[in-house]
């Protein structure tokens, strides 16, 4: 019996990071040094399948023996991706906007594993309904979460209580790693189950 392969996780996220850990299998963190595709008109389920298979194809392109896992999420109100915030006062215009309304969050993954010439893609889809916010609810809200490094401007996981009225889907889809669906795709990789 041959040993298994290593997993390496091909982002620098540490929600992503706790969420595999959770799994309780051993992985290394690579970081992809890519530039992400966040051009305005595409299709937010789109950006995040191709920025996921874009991290998970450049550390599996060094690492052919390793099952390499990308990731990549961002939030969409209508077909408008809300990626990260470029500042605090763009920040405060996403949490605006999608104060009172119901939202989705994308997250694509994409596992690579070259050496057998394994890829597999797929995304997963939450809906997030926000309270109606005022703008010292929004203030106090972000000065209690840096939420810069975040799509949507908000961690659910940090204090979404003071914004989230209700959530539907997987709650680790909202955080950023899918659980059943990376369960899934570990599994057909040979590395659980």
């Amino acid at each position: 019996m041959s040993a298994k392969p290593k997993l390496l996780l091909a982002s620098a996220s540490p929600r992503r990071r706790e969420l595999l850990k959770s799994l309780g299998i051993a992985f290394e963190v690579v970081t992809a040094s890519v530039v992400e595709n966040e051009e305005r008109g595409t299709p937010p389920r789109r950006m995040v399948a191709d920025n996921a298979a874009l991290k998970a194809d450049w550390v599996a392109s060094r690492n052919p023996g390793a099952v390499v896992l990308g990731a990549d999420t961002t939030v969409a109100l209508g077909d408008e991706a809300l990626n990260k915030p470029a500042d605090l006062a763009s920040a405060t215009r996403m949490l605006r906007r999608l104060s009172g309304r119901t939202h989705r969050v994308f997250t694509g993954v994409a596992l690579r594993q070259d050496e057998r010439n394994l890829r597999l893609d797929d995304v997963a889809v939450a809906e997030v309904t926000f309270k109606p916010l005022s703008d010292a609810e929004i203030n106090a809200y972000l000065e209690r979460v840096h939420v810069l490094d975040k799509a949507g401007a908000y961690a659910i996981q940090e204090h979404g209580e003071m914004l989230v009225s209700s959530y539907t889907g997987e709650l680790s889809t909202i955080v950023g790693l899918p659980l059943s669906l990376v369960k899934q795709f570990l599994t057909r990789a040979g590395l659980l189950g």
